[in-house]
């Protein structure tokens, strides 16, 4: 790898857009790199490695001012290791409600579709089943 990286360079090989660098500079998950003389950006090679790192943060939920907010934090010699664990348990038990809520509304779905079946199987042919208006008598899919 070069001893350092144009944004086009760090962008193609980070796997994002230069414009993605420039947002990550802006919410200070990437520092700001040194300039060239003549006014270009020049990244260090271990910013591809700080790119993903954001990405994967982002992955597991962090928004990018919380990540910009522990990243200045470490920086300056802090360790806000208890403060990500604690923002990764809240979205884990975020994720786990909505997974909850997702099964809950799968099983509804499969007894919805039971019941077209058998809708379906009564109807006769040419004539309407009235499919979607019997979801207004499933009281499992208010929302």
């Amino acid at each position: 790898m070069k001893m350092t990286l144009t944004r086009s360079e760090l962008a193609r090989e980070a796997g994002v857009s230069p414009d993605t660098l420039r947002h990550y500079e802006k919410k200070g998950v990437l520092p700001a790199p040194p300039r060239t003389a003549s006014g270009y950006r020049r990244y260090p090679p271990d910013a591809v490695a700080r790119v993903a790192l954001v990405r994967r943060a982002m992955l597991v939920g962090f928004t990018l001012a919380e990540l910009g907010d522990v990243l200045r934090e470490r920086a300056d010699g802090g360790t806000p290791c208890r403060r990500v664990r604690a923002l990764v348990a809240e979205r884990l038990a975020a994720f786990e409600a909505r997974l909850e809520g997702l099964l809950v509304l799968r099983d509804e779905l499969r007894a919805v579709v039971a019941d077209w079946d058998a809708r379906l199987a009564r109807t006769p042919p040419g004539r309407p089943a009235h499919l979607l208006r019997s979801l207004g008598a499933r009281p499992g899919l208010a929302g």
